[in-house]
């Protein structure tokens, strides 16, 4: 589904670190709601703990927060929106998909921009997925080497220097460069029109994305299997701890703006749905 992305303001400087998330948004609003919803998310809760509080960065963080809250509600019928078990898994597949694809053509010496470019996108969703939790030992190295590559290869292009394929061992060190396992990638991807570079945060082509980028692991999950328990004896899935969470943060981002009856009506959300497991009205 194509989503219409906010509509902001110029990015306030202490919140400058946030663009290159709502620049990879906004390339994929047109082919990718999940990444772009999960992008805007992490921009939120990484510009709120930058915010210096001034009247530019609250609006621009309260247009960003509302967009937020009507793209939930609009596709709260998708399960990678509402579900962080779906929403992991699709980001994480969408991730690997672009690393093992920029790392296939950099072993191959087939350098552009391009390869540039997924190198540096998959380096931006390997942190917009630490919205789930610690990263595992492999995207953790993914999104090291991504990062690194990204910037050397842009480098060599720029300086007209031909870049070294794949992993680059410094003399006298331990090479801890990620050797991605041998999986299928797309070669029919859209690559044809050159981007801009990392260094402009502003990447604007990418190889196609899958219809349905779901993993294993999440086609597996039975949120039954990991029920949890009320003190009334309810029965709170996956899902639901997961929203009550998403309540309690909401209710802390609230008082960042003193917002006090907002940050309460969130609180009593989480508490109503801890307590009887059913979904606040």
């Amino acid at each position: 589904m194509a989503l219409t992305g906010p509509d902001l303001p110029k990015t306030p400087a202490p919140l400058k670190s946030i663009h290159q998330y709502l620049t990879i948004a906004a390339k994929h609003d047109q082919r990718d709601c999940v990444v772009s919803y999960w992008c805007r998310l992490y921009a939120l809760q990484t510009g709120l703990k930058l915010s210096t509080k001034t009247s530019e960065e609250t609006n621009f963080l309260l247009k960003l927060m509302d967009w937020l809250e009507a793209t939930k509600k609009e596709l709260h019928d998708n399960e990678a929106i509402t579900n962080d078990v779906a929403a992991q898994a699709h980001l994480e597949n969408w991730a690997l998909k672009l690393f093992l694809y920029a790392d296939k053509n950099d072993r191959a010496a087939n350098f552009s921009k391009n390869v540039v470019q997924s190198f540096y996108t998959a380096q931006v969703l390997y942190d917009v997925l630490t919205l789930f939790g610690e990263l595992s030992v492999e995207a953790a190295q993914n999104r090291k080497y991504a990062q690194w590559k990204a910037a050397y290869i842009h480098n060599c292009l720029v300086n007209g220097e031909t870049p070294v394929p794949g992993p680059m061992k410094e003399e006298g060190e331990e090479n801890d460069a990620v050797e991605p396992s041998n999986q299928d990638v797309d070669e029919d991807a859209d690559l044809n029109s050159a981007a801009e570079s990392p260094k402009d945060n502003t990447p604007q082509n990418f190889p196609s994305i899958p219809a349905n980028p779901l993993s294993t692991r999440t086609q597996l999950f039975d949120p039954e299997d990991a029920a949890y328990k009320t003190e009334s004896g309810a029965t709170l899935t996956v899902e639901q701890i997961s929203k009550a969470q998403k309540f309690m943060k909401w209710a802390n981002s609230a008082l960042d703006y003193d917002d006090i009856s907002t940050s309460v009506m969130n609180l009593r959300k989480a508490l109503h749905l801890l307590t009887t497991g059913q979904e606040p009205a």
